[in-house]
Order: C-alpha cells, then structure tokens, then sequence
C-alpha cells in the first residue's frame, strides 16, 4: 500500500491511478486542516483514509478533538459507497481516545507513545490497555 497526502500534487485522480498501475493498493492520507472534500470525487478509489489527529511532525502530541466529527463523517461516506475502504487515524491515540476514534468509526489505529511509554516491560500492558 501506497498512501499520500492531496496536498503533495494537482492531480489526485493521477495519482491513485498510477499507484494502482504498480499493483498496490492506495490510501489518503488527511492532515487535521484537510477537508473531507479533498478527496470525495476518488474515495471509492480509494483502500484507506488516514486521519491525522495531529500534525505531523513529531510524536507525543495532544489529539485534535475536531478529527472526531472528520472521522464519523468519513464513516457514513465510506459505509455509503458499500465498499471495503479502511479508516485509520494517527496522533495522539491512547486508551481513551482509541475508544472515541472506534466509536466514530475507526477501524485501523496508530499509537506510538500509548505503546512505548514506560519502557519495554509496559509494552504488552500498554497494548492491552489500547485494545480495550
């Protein structure tokens, strides 16, 4: 899978088709100030969106509270088109705001921090705390 940002070329149909002609799948990826309507004439094009619930650039950064309203709209998008199109999100995951991002629809999650905070005798707990 190949994701990239709309914001890196004129022509994301372009894009999609030419990461398509190599056989991989393809993802978009949305930063926090990247509308929805960025991509909605190729979603159905389209095997993932990541939601970036930060900005990129570093890890340990606070969650953007005002991805949840993108994610729960891309949800009822995606499940419009009745195909199979993952929904992921990146920054800022941890246990509580995991369950938010699930519950707005999330169905692929990121977490660097949430995992490897405490060194490597918490990984295997901090994991668990994620997945419930």
């Amino acid at each position: 899978m190949i994701s990239f940002h709309p914001e890196a070329g004129a022509h994301i149909h372009r894009t999609i088709q030419l990461i398509k002609s190599h056989g991989k799948k393809t993802g978009c990826v949305l930063n926090p100030a990247t509308p929805l309507s960025a991509i909605e004439n190729v979603l159905g094009d389209l095997d993932l969106v990541l939601v970036m619930s930060v900005n990129p650039g570093f890890g340990g950064q606070a969650f953007i509270e005002s991805q949840l309203a993108k994610i729960t709209a891309l949800r009822k998008a995606i499940d419009m088109l009745g195909k199979k199109i993952d929904l992921e999100v990146d920054g800022g995951v941890n246990p509580v705001t995991a369950r938010r991002c699930t519950k707005a629809g999330a169905d692929v999650l990121v977490a660097g921090t949430a995992v490897f905070s405490g060194g490597p005798d918490r990984y295997a707990a901090n994991i668990k705390a994620l997945r419930s």
